[in-house]
C-alpha cells in the first residue's frame, strides 16, 4: 500500500471514529428523549426495546443530514416521534400490560401538593392511561407538553402551526379533564 493510500485509510477510519463518538455523545446527553417517547408508545417492554433500537438506527442514518440550525432536542424529537408513530401505527394491536406502569415510567412525579402518595400515583396511572388511548399527534402533542416545550418548538418539531398546537391542546386538556371528571 503506497502513503496515500495509507492516509486515506486512516483518514476515513478517524473520521468515522470520530463520528460515532460525536453520535454516541449525542444520544447520551438526549436520552431521556428516547426514554419518554418509547414509553409513552410501548406498552410492553419487548416493543419498548425494539421501539428504541429503531429510533437510534434512524436517528444514525440522519446523522450526518443533522441541520446545525435545530437543536440537537428538537432534531431528536422529530425523528423519534416519526418512528413511534410508524411503529404505533404497524403494532396497533397492542394490549395494555401490567408492566406499563413500572418504575420506569416516563409520569414518575415528584408530589408537590402534599396528596397522598397512593392517591398521586392512581391519578397518574389515569393521566397515563387517557394520554394512551389518544392519537398519534394528540399523544406527541401532550408528551411535548408535559416535556415544557413552548409552543413554538413543539410546532418545529411536529411540523404543525403554533396555532394548531394552541388549539389542540386545548381541546386535549378539556378533554382529559372530562375524563377525570367522569371516574
Amino acid at each position: 500500500m503506497d502513503k496515500s493510500s495509507y492516509f486515506t485509510v486512516t483518514l476515513g477510519k478517524r473520521m468515522v471514529s470520530d463520528k460515532k463518538d460525536r453520535f454516541i455523545r449525542t444520544i447520551d446527553e438526549h436520552k431521556k428523549i428516547i426514554y419518554k417517547i418509547v414509553n409513552s408508545y410501548c406498552p410492553n417492554r419487548e416493543d419498548r426495546k425494539d421501539l428504541e433500537q429503531e429510533i437510534i438506527i434512524q436517528l444514525w442514518k440522519s446523522f450526518d443530514k443533522y441541520d446545525d440550525s435545530y437543536k440537537y432536542s428538537t432534531w431528536m424529537y422529530r425523528i423519534a416521534l416519526n418512528v413511534a408513530i410508524s411503529f404505533y401505527r404497524k403494532e396497533r394491536k397492542w394490549s395494555l400490560k401490567g408492566d406499563f406502569y413500572d418504575e420506569a415510567s416516563i409520569f414518575n412525579m415528584v408530589d408537590e401538593n402534599g396528596k397522598d402518595e397512593a392517591v398521586l400515583d392512581g391519578q397518574i396511572k389515569l393521566l397515563q392511561t387517557f394520554i394512551t388511548n389518544l392519537n398519534e399527534l394528540n399523544k406527541a402533542l401532550m408528551l411535548l407538553y408535559l416535556e415544557e416545550k413552548s409552543y413554538e418548538e413543539i410546532a418545529e418539531i411536529l411540523g404543525i402551526t403554533k396555532t394548531n398546537v394552541a388549539t389542540k391542546i386545548g381541546r386535549i386538556k378539556v378533554k382529559l379533564k372530562k375524563e377525570f371528571e367522569n371516574i
